[in-house]
């Protein structure tokens, strides 16, 4: 490599990668979880580990974390989430559709990440968890009701 190859290699973006589910009751209330290490409440999902894809993670996680492994749907939401502590991120949200009962009635948290769950009605989800969560959570929403998909950063519509 040439040196200014290197010097672009030092300079590419290395996100962390994380995809997440929204799952929604007959009442179109969004399920959130309360999270034992955490002091807001979040969505199933979690960080992609290295030759997963995203969709690969999500169902991971949700299986993780739920103990189900329903059919997640379409991409709703794409976030690019900087942190001036954990670094660059790029975050995607996946629609898991309405949970049927019967299915809910088969969830079994992973009690050492997991205290609960319950589902919110989208008026709620601000005061429920951190402001960039709930942003995202409300696009992925929009996106669902519209056919679309969200590009987001910092959790909102970028300024064009």
């Amino acid at each position: 490599m040439s040196e200014t190859e290197n010097e672009h290699e030092a300079k590419m973006a290395r996100p962390r990668m994380a995809a997440g589910a929204l799952f929604f009751d007959d009442q179109d209330r969004v399920m959130l979880l309360e999270p034992t290490y955490k002091d807001y409440r979040d969505i199933p999902g979690g960080y992609v580990d290295a030759g997963e894809s995203p969709l690969q993670a999500c169902v991971r996680e949700v299986r993780e974390e739920l103990g189900i492994t329903p059919g997640i749907g379409r991409l709703l939401a794409v976030d690019w989430a900087p942190s001036p502590t954990e670094g660059d991120k790029v975050l995607y949200l996946f629609d898991g559709g309405a949970l049927p009962t019967q299915l809910q009635g088969q969830i079994r948290l992973q009690r050492t990440e997991i205290k609960a769950y319950a589902f919110h009605s989208i008026e709620d989800v601000d005061s429920l968890t951190i402001p960039r969560l709930a942003r995202r959570v409300r696009a992925a929403v929009l996106a669902r009701a519209e056919g679309q998909v969200a590009y987001l950063e910092h959790g909102q519509f970028p300024e064009q």
